[in-house]
């Protein structure tokens, strides 16, 4: 049979249809026997979508030669590209590792397109993105991820995203992994298929670029990219674990060369390989998205751009060191986003007229604090039987005597005592270990009379809070997502979840709900009288075949200010 072009334009066409329907299939045109094959192995994405515009992304590669490949891009608003609105051409080169980013402007508000990339004969598969809308807008759905983590396990929670009906997708972070192939979460990586490449830690440039061309080989991921416009923030993994301004935990300086080298290497195979617009300082990664008059989504970095060194938790309960520390933690100069920043987004917030403010970021901004005996008993140094028998009965201590006070019943002196004991927060890598920085970020929206909502993500797991100021005023509310795959709080203790979750709630005074076992992803409704979060979960991240968790539809908690 003669292999036609209206044939290949057939084959591009159904391909393109299954990848936008979330079926998975990602095929590209062949081209003639004398023409190189053009190879667009990690497909298309979308991302950073304003009123009238939006980034298109590929990657594009001649077949077995490093030439320089000329592209052209096609922006229209039906699948079969019958009128094409806006195009333009490209290159994808070794300079960019052969990705490809455009800005495709000219396009009109709250308007779903779709768009491709062509290179002679051969054709990307189609994608479908959709611009931001502008004045009166009723309600915005946002799909809410984090923690993506390759060898833990398949990527179920993208192929959700891609068949939910929001209108935008937002990864606070951790969008790959920099770890060996042996490292963190990989212990059923080899049996999945899911083993990580490179073998070694990643330091290079190389290095970054071979990591983030494996996550988005990825077929759900594939989907999810070709379906929805992305919004994306970096966290520490996308550098090295808990990374601040000048280094990471993750990173010995004395085999691993200098940590600004390393992340160089990290920013600029961060924004070759994701969808984001790229300004000319790439370490400036805060940005503002407006939904028309209903919110603006303001991205932060509280990972790279001005964190000081985070204060150990165990330096705080050592009585040799705790004044030291304590004294670190409660500087009123101590940064997470620095000075820059928090100017910008003061500024940003004091001229939205928006009805919310959504502010996207990577940790938990709520306070998690816990009672010095709870901490002191749960010294993460001691794991053994003793220590996790005082660590409960610390916990079993003080939930009492807080239950007695509730209800009304006489309580001791004893009792008294470790209610109005000092409190720390547990996770010093999140706004606990930055009190000063989060009291000046909540009093900004307090005296502007903002109504808040604060995303994170980073730790694994799901949870709903109160934002509050060190007064106990309410400022806003905290809507966290749980991870794509990174396993949370289950992998780590040995208590059954019911039991963490009513140690958490019971103990920890602004959180208002949680869940400690389940990975999936967070569905924000944001309307003119509240917002509504949804927690969706999925059965396993271990097969493909995999069901939504059946409990997901009772997740919903909303904030009406």
């Amino acid at each position: 049979m003669k292999h036609t072009q209206a044939r290949r334009d057939f084959l591009i066409k159904v391909s393109s249809i299954s990848a936008v329907l979330s079926t998975g299939g990602i095929l590209s045109a062949c081209g003639s026997s004398d023409t190189p094959m053009v190879n667009f192995d990690y497909g298309v994405a979308s991302g950073d979508p304003l009123s009238d515009r939006v980034i298109l992304w590929t990657h594009a590669k001649l077949q077995d030669m490093s030439d320089a490949v000329n592209l052209t891009w096609q922006v229209a608003a039906d699948l079969e590209f019958s009128k094409i609105l806006v195009s333009g051409t490209a290159q994808a080169n070794s300079d960019t590792g052969y990705t490809c980013k455009v800005d495709a402007t000219g396009l009109l508000p709250n308007q779903t397109y779709f768009y491709r990339f062509q290179a002679g004969q051969h054709n990307s598969p189609i994608g479908k993105t959709k611009t931001l809308p502008v004045g009166t807008v009723s309600d915005v759905k946002l799909a809410v991820m984090s923690c993506s983590n390759y060898p833990s396990g398949f990527f179920n929670v993208y192929s959700e995203v891609a068949r939910s009906d929001a209108d935008v997708a937002i990864h606070l972070g951790d969008y790959i992994y920099e770890y060996a192939a042996t490292g963190y979460a990989s212990e059923k990586a080899a049996s999945l298929g899911r083993t990580s490449v490179p073998a070694n830690e990643i330091l290079t440039l190389s290095d970054y670029r071979l990591r983030h061309a494996q996550y988005k080989s990825d077929a759900d991921s594939k989907q999810f990219h070709a379906s929805k416009p992305l919004i994306a923030v970096w966290d520490d993994h996308e550098f090295a674990n808990d990374s601040y301004k000048d280094g990471a935990e993750n990173h010995t300086p004395a085999t691993e060369g200098p940590f600004a080298a390393r992340k160089a290497a990290a920013l600029q195979a961060y924004h070759e390989w994701m969808p984001i617009r790229t300004g000319a300082d790439k370490s400036k990664i805060y940005r503002s998205f407006n939904f028309g008059n209903l919110l603006s989504l303001h991205m932060l970095d509280t990972r790279s751009i001005g964190r000081d060194l985070q204060v150990e938790i165990t330096d705080l309960i050592n009585p040799a060191k705790q004044a030291s520390a304590l004294a670190t933690l409660s500087s009123p100069t101590r940064q997470l986003m620095g000075t820059e920043q928090v100017q910008w987004l003061q500024t940003q917030m004091a001229t939205s007229t928006a009805t919310w403010q959504v502010l996207g970021q990577q940790v938990l901004m709520a306070r998690m604090e816990f009672p010095l005996t709870i901490l002191q008993a749960l010294n993460p140094s001691d794991t053994s039987p003793q220590a996790q028998a005082a660590g409960q009965k610390a916990i079993t201590d003080y939930l009492t005597a807080k239950g007695k006070q509730a209800q009304g019943f006489p309580i001791t002196a004893t009792e008294t005592a470790l209610l109005n004991q000092p409190k720390l927060g547990y996770n010093l890598d999140a706004w606990d270990g930055y009190p000063a920085a989060r009291e000046i970020l909540l009093s900004t929206a307090a005296q502007l009379k903002k109504r808040l909502v604060v995303l994170a993500g980073d730790t694994h797991n799901a949870w709903h809070s109160d934002l509050t100021l060190m007064s106990g005023q309410k400022v806003g509310e905290e809507f966290a997502t749980s991870s794509v795959s990174s396993p949370g709080l289950e992998a780590y203790l040995s208590l059954p979840p019911a039991q963490v979750k009513a140690i958490f709630e019971g103990v920890v005074k602004d959180l208002k709900w949680m869940d400690s076992s389940r990975r999936g992803y967070l569905k924000l409704t944001v309307s003119t009288a509240q917002v509504q979060g949804e927690w969706l979960f999925i059965d396993t991240i271990t097969s493909r075949s995999y069901k939504v968790d059946a409990t997901a539809a009772a997740e919903k908690r909303a904030y009406t200010a």
